[in-house]
């Protein structure tokens, strides 16, 4: 545990135009030490980086995502193409000229690289670079500062296999340490304050040596295979009923999975073989739309799925892998 950590802002930094020297204006503006953390917000690396584009924020937001992970009226939650999930792909318009639109960091990392790497070898200090960015959180109101960017600072705490002080193995304890310098060191910046860098101190146990960079924040970036939410509810339940793909090999189905589907239909009832299930009654409108809400359930735990209408009453759901 620290014993001691200390924050503070780096004031008087100029405003930061395209070609600007982060490194100089950062080293000049404060006295660094060898195992600072340097937090630095990403509006001034993409303004250093001349990352300025023309044209509406929407045209930017095209630009920038990959996918839409949900969408309200005009407000867009995307993916952008460093595996971040945020609102408005990151884009900003506030203290901007009118007209423009400041977009993130091509490499927020490699940003980070060149920063901690600048500060080496023309100041002899050895510091970790985390770049920061605002956003919002699932399941929480209001915004807090997450690392999007990082060099030579250790990006999560490993505590699997340690004990707490009762004893108990801790077996899923991963800090995003990253993160939670990004959070602290907000509480010295802020927008309104023009404030976009400060420094931690008392943390040079998450410092890396010279020349070791580290995996960087990609490394923070949950990939979408083990993403229990990579879609918003109204997207989830689109691709449930729009996107299915067919099944595209054997799979086995534990019936636990369609438990309570009958629940409230009567008259009709389902007979499983392998890799399918038939449903069986006496009206075909009941018939089929329980064949689709089968079909709904097992789209949602990842299976391919095709429902094949049959003689009567009788409609027949496949399932399987997902094609590839």
């Amino acid at each position: 545990m620290r014993k001691h950590l200390e924050i503070f802002p780096v004031t008087g930094l100029p405003e930061v135009a395209a070609g600007d020297d982060l490194a100089a204006l950062i080293a000049e503006g404060t006295d660094l030490r060898d195992g600072d953390v340097v937090s630095v917000t990403s509006k001034i690396v993409s303004k250093a980086e001349g990352r300025l584009t023309n044209g509406t924020r929407q045209e930017a937001i095209d630009a920038e995502l990959v996918r839409v992970v949900a969408q309200r009226g005009e407000t867009r939650i995307v993916q952008t193409r460093h595996g971040l999930v945020m609102a408005a792909a990151g884009t900003d318009t506030s203290n901007t000229t009118p007209g423009t639109v400041l977009l993130l960091p091509v490499d927020p990392d490699a940003s980070a690289r060149d920063l901690r790497t600048a500060l080496k070898q023309r100041y002899d200090v050895n510091v970790g670079i985390v770049v920061t960015d605002t956003l919002g959180r699932p399941w929480r109101n209001g915004q807090t500062d997450l690392a999007i960017g990082a060099a030579g600072v250790r990006v999560m705490e490993d505590l699997r296999g340690t004990t707490d002080s009762h004893g108990n193995v801790l077996a899923v304890t991963e800090p995003a340490l990253a993160d939670e310098i990004a959070g602290a060191s907000e509480l010295v910046k802020g927008k309104a304050d023009g404030v976009p860098v400060a420094v931690l101190r008392g943390m040079d146990d998450a410092v890396l040596p010279a020349g070791e960079h580290g995996p960087g924040a990609r490394a923070l970036v949950r990939d979408a295979e083990h993403d229990m939410f990579s879609l918003g509810t109204r997207e989830a339940a689109r691709a449930a009923v729009l996107d299915r793909q067919p099944p595209a090999g054997p799979r086995e189905a534990d019936p636990a999975l369609w438990s309570g589907l009958l629940a409230d239909v009567d008259g009709v009832r389902l007979e499983a073989a392998d890799n399918g299930v038939t449903v069986f009654g006496d009206d075909p409108v009941t018939v089929g739309m329980v064949a689709e809400r089968l079909a709904v359930l097992l789209h949602a735990e990842g299976y391919g799925v095709a429902v094949r209408p049959g003689p009567g009453s009788e409609a027949t759901v496949t399932f399987g892998s997902r094609s590839r």
